[in-house]
């Protein structure tokens, strides 16, 4: 199966191998950032991420089949994300992949960005539902139990920002470079966590969800109390939200432990798995761990490469839903929104998050 990504500002084409249920290979896996591109501004600029796409995904594409030694004969079909994103890049690879299947007869698979970020540990750990869902990223953190392919019980959700949002602005707010996650990591590692004494928000509340825009506020004002600000202040500065945020999420996952408890039964074992780009934070992932120890369940988190977006997780997810017969006709169209759990309830600030 081959998978085409471009959600964001990643341009991504990879070939998966799928041997058998949550057993496949990556033959091959190709992303293409844009971090210049947008650099300058801060953040992503749609405009310019869906143009880039444009410029290269052909090329993506044709070197993903390349290191895979592989031909359009040997594609079983072809899969690109549909949504949620940003809507002129998820054009791009969404017709791009229509074209394809096209001219080559192949099958066309719609698949969700979501949806393969909640499978990928079926093709890395050979994992099969059920199991606890951490969805960290740049526009979602969400907590959700996995039943199964296109089966999913949204737990908790944030509120405002996401996680993958709250950093990067944090970063941004602090003068550090785009992107912003991995920059408030690396400064946070020489700084003191104790120096500040950030909330954290929404700890203890019987919910699972998350609110990260007070934390971000906080932050704001004791920055601009010190004035100017050192170099120390800003490591001090990332190593107290950093803290504050795996406070946070180990508090909100813990009670989303409790609720899988409650609603699966326990011969199905206890998984956590945690995805998406902030799943890359080393920090988190060790908060997480020893979480885990202590409630007794076991953590799965995708290698780096595949927590950020990526070509393989949409040709696993592809190649998963066509083995269940799933296909999709080339009117489907292009979703800016597109939950993983329709059903649940309407958190109120959510919006597009939920």
């Amino acid at each position: 199966m081959l998978g085409i990504e471009t959600s964001c500002d990643e341009t991504a084409a990879a070939v998966v191998l799928r041997k058998g249920p949550h057993h496949g290979k990556i033959l091959s896996n190709v992303v293409r950032a844009q971090l210049d591109a947008h650099a300058a501004f801060g953040g992503v600029v749609p405009e310019i991420a869906a143009r880039a796409h444009v410029e290269v995904l052909d090329k993506v594409v044709a070197q993903a089949m390349r290191e895979a030694e592989a031909t359009w004969d040997d594609l079983d079909g072809i899969a690109a994300t549909a949504g949620p994103g940003l809507l002129g890049g998820v054009l791009v690879g969404l017709m791009t992949a229509k074209a394809i299947a096209s001219a080559r007869r192949l099958p066309f698979v719609a698949v969700n960005h979501l949806e393969a970020h909640a499978l990928t540990p079926g093709l890395t750990d050979g994992l099969a539902p059920p199991y606890l869902l951490l969805l960290v990223s740049g526009g979602h953190t969400q907590l959700l139990i996995v039943r199964d392919l296109g089966d999913y019980d949204r737990l908790g959700t944030t509120l405002d920002d996401a996680l993958g949002e709250a950093f990067d602005k944090t970063a941004k707010l602090l003068g550090l470079p785009y992107p912003g996650g991995p920059e408030v990591e690396a400064c946070a590692a020489t700084g003191d966590v104790n120096r500040f004494d950030l909330p954290r928000p929404l700890a203890g509340r019987a919910a699972p969800d998350f609110s990260f825009a007070g934390l971000k506020t906080a932050l704001r004002r004791q920055a601009e109390q010190l004035g100017p600000l050192s170099k120390q202040d800003i490591a001090d500065l990332c190593a107290s939200f950093q803290q504050a945020v795996g406070d946070v999420v180990v508090d909100r996952t813990g009670v989303a432990m409790a609720l899988f408890e409650d609603r699966v039964p326990a011969g199905n074992g206890r998984n956590l798995v945690v995805a998406g780009g902030v799943a890359a934070n080393s920090v988190l992932r060790a908060r997480l761990a020893q979480l885990c120890e202590e409630r007794g369940f076991a953590l799965h988190v995708p290698p780096v490469a595949l927590c950020t977006d990526n070509g393989a997780m949409v040709a696993w997810a592809g190649a998963e839903r066509f083995a269940r017969g799933l296909t999709d006709g080339f009117d489907f169209p292009a979703r800016a929104r597109w939950p993983l759990d329709p059903d649940a309830a309407p958190k109120i600030g959510a919006g597009v998050k939920a």
